[in-house]
């Protein structure tokens, strides 16, 4: 309709400009059913909990998903509550955590096992485990899933765009060349092509020693 009034007030030539407008505005509309529970906080820390109660940590705030995450689990159902709650590693200090809302394939949140929402609230351990563990998953990724960059960082605070401000977690986003492609930059959609239960298994695989 609008390339017809543009039509009928003598600016046809700009017609075009119209269909782009409406294609444009018609790509922003996508159908991601699976993200209302994020949306209307409705998900459950745990997808699967043990049969169980798990081992909390200290100080653990049990509505946190990375406490959950880091939460030891002894009996014979921790493995599937750990893969629908996409946990791929424990260490004394740290858990690794699928982030369930990927910017980019293989995006992963590191976070101390502990709940502490300051840099500066970190043992020189904890710093410790972090960094080698982020040096660590980089080369797996870089080996299983041939990623040739990375963006890693935290957003400290909520003003800052910290989703769950009380837990500290770093961001680390594969990145390929050409991953910033005409879909996201025309079309605003980002195409990601693993499932998390694939990515899951990858990754479980590749860290078992």
């Amino acid at each position: 309709m609008l390339a017809s009034a543009l039509a009928a007030k003598g600016l046809a030539s700009y017609g075009h400009l119209a269909t782009r407008a409406r294609i444009a505005v018609m790509s922003d509309q996508l159908w991601a059913p699976w993200r209302i529970g994020f949306i209307t906080g409705a998900e459950k820390p745990f997808a699967s909990a043990p049969e169980h109660e798990p081992e909390w940590l200290p100080k653990a705030d049990r509505s946190c998903f990375l406490c959950c995450g880091a939460a030891n689990t002894s009996d014979r159902s921790a493995g599937q509550a750990d893969r629908e709650n996409l946990v791929v590693l424990r260490t004394a200090n740290s858990v690794v955590v699928l982030n369930r809302y990927p910017y980019n394939n293989g995006h992963l949140l590191i976070a101390p096992r502990r709940h502490a929402a300051r840099l500066d609230a970190l043992t020189d351990g904890e710093h410790l485990d972090l960094t080698h563990l982020a040096s660590r998953l980089c080369g797996v990724l870089e080996t299983q899933m041939k990623a040739e960059g990375f963006n890693i960082g935290l957003n400290l605070g909520r003003v800052a765009g910290a989703g769950l401000p009380g837990h500290l977690h770093w961001h680390i986003v594969p990145r390929w060349h050409g991953d910033t492609n005409f879909m996201p930059a025309l079309a605003s959609v980002r195409v990601i092509p693993q499932s998390l239960e694939a990515l899951f298994d990858l990754l479980r695989e590749a860290l078992k020693n």
